[in-house]
């Protein structure tokens, strides 16, 4: 049995579980990075405004996102307890794409907090029964690392795809702006989200050998805080995330206001995800030779660096600043994969403690860990714009000290986050050897 279990997933597996992540990262970049500018500078909203909305939404996602996956554990339906869930979602995030990426004007504060709410209700219906799957695919340390990467690549294939059509459009069509890029994405997101989702559910079956958790919800979430592999794994994760979110929120500022290009951020984004696309496979590879969390310690270090190499930019080096983002590119391909990897592990302790599978709690936790940063970030980033007397309305004719202020905010605040994160992760206590060891454990005493 043990053997059978540790069998490596085919390729067919692979390729239809994977077709689920290309909505999410499709739809989670535009979110992160155009949304906040559109509305902040294109729609009228002040941005001190937008963040904190930002922010807000974490307290429904506070109650939800727990709540969620403790049900999907505790669900048990005649097509499993993770793809019932994932299918419920797609309407929900279908309807809050279309509000948020296509509104008509005016638009209100209230309008962008209901809407930002129910999309990432729909987020996290999708987003934790279903990566929650993938700790449950396969128990063997390097497999699900292989599973991550597949699920990764072919969502960053997604990814690029989307910001390819826009710069596309632009070039040759002269149809581009932040507007008409939200347009496109978000048309796009709309026709995959039912397809990709479909037909992961439909050929993707789910081990039915799980233990479905008994435990209460409170309880249960106490046990969780006993787990220190996973307590680190969760905050080096958080701190990493919360650099990426700061950086994200501000490219599109840092683009059109410092580097003084109007239409192109799309590019710089292509290239950034194109670049993160081909650092998958190297980061799997490398992962296995020094375990994961040097591996992501190492891609956390020298992203730091680079980063700091935008701080030389100014007007009209758009161009210049695309080599600096094809590094970072390739390096932040260890984000998408490595942490993910690593969660599946941490799990592995909780189910030895409690003698049940609770991977979705689990998941539960870490969605909610990536939207507090995705939240947080942002607000950070935009409250401290507001205060050092930056006006998005004004774009790039704001004074050299706002604009001064916005440069630094970009650069220090990535790599801050980063090389801290990377502190955090690099004597992370769960490697190979461990893990190995703690799956015999696991064996032993389900066979008793």
């Amino acid at each position: 049995m043990a053997e059978q279990e540790t069998k490596p997933l085919t390729r067919k597996t692979l390729f239809y579980y994977g077709l689920a992540d290309m909505p999410i990262q499709m739809a989670g970049i535009p979110v992160a990075a155009f949304i906040p500018n559109y509305y902040g500078q294109d729609l009228g909203l002040s941005i001190a405004a937008v963040g904190t909305i930002w922010l807000l939404t974490r307290l429904f996602d506070a109650v939800s996102d727990p709540l969620i996956g403790w049900l999907s554990d505790r669900t048990n339906t005649r097509w499993g307890r993770r793809r019932v869930w994932m299918v419920g979602a797609v309407p929900i995030m279908m309807v809050a794409v279309y509000k948020l990426f296509m509104p008509v004007a005016p638009v209100t504060e209230l309008y962008l907090l209901f809407w930002l709410v129910i999309l990432w209700l729909g987020w996290t219906m999708l987003f934790i029964p279903y990566y929650a799957w993938a700790a449950e695919l396969s128990p063997d340390y390097n497999e699900r690392t292989r599973i991550t990467g597949w699920r990764a690549w072919i969502g960053m294939a997604a990814n690029v795809f989307s910001k390819l059509v826009p710069v596309i459009a632009i070039f040759l069509f002269g149809y581009g702006g932040t507007e008409e890029t939200l347009f496109l994405i978000g048309t796009m997101t709309l026709i995959l989200l039912p397809v990709t989702v479909g037909l992961t559910v439909f050929n993707v079956e789910e081990k039915r050998d799980y233990r479905p958790t008994q435990i209460a919800l409170v309880p249960g979430l106490k046990l969780m805080m006993k787990n220190k592999p996973f307590k680190r794994l969760v905050l080096a994760f958080f701190i990493n995330q919360l650099g990426s979110a700061i950086s994200t929120a501000l490219v599109v500022f840092f683009i059109r206001n410092v580097l003084q290009e109007q239409q192109s951020s799309i590019l710089m984004l292509l290239v950034f995800y194109g670049f993160n696309l081909s650092g998958i496979p190297f980061w799997i590879w490398f992962s296995s030779k020094v375990g994961k969390h040097r591996a992501w310690c190492t891609g956390l270090f020298i992203f730091s660096c680079f980063q700091m190499m935008y701080l030389g930019l100014g007007a009209g080096d758009f161009y210049t600043m695309l080599p600096i983002t094809a590094v970072t590119g390739f390096l932040g391909g260890a984000f998408w994969v490595i942490p993910n990897s690593m969660k599946a592990d941490v799990i592995d302790v909780d189910r030895l403690e409690t003698g049940e599978d609770r991977a979705a709690w689990y998941f539960a936790v870490w969605s909610f860990t990536t939207k507090l940063a995705l939240s947080i970030g942002p607000w950070l980033a935009l409250s401290l714009l507001a205060f050092i007397g930056y006006d998005s309305a004004a774009g790039p004719a704001n004074s050299e000290e706002a604009l001064l202020g916005l440069k630094l905010l970009f650069c220090l605040g990535p790599a801050t986050g980063f090389i801290l994160a990377g502190l955090i992760a690099w004597n992370h206590p769960l490697d190979e050897k461990r893990h190995s060891e703690l799956r015999k454990q696991l064996a032993t005493a389900r066979s008793a």
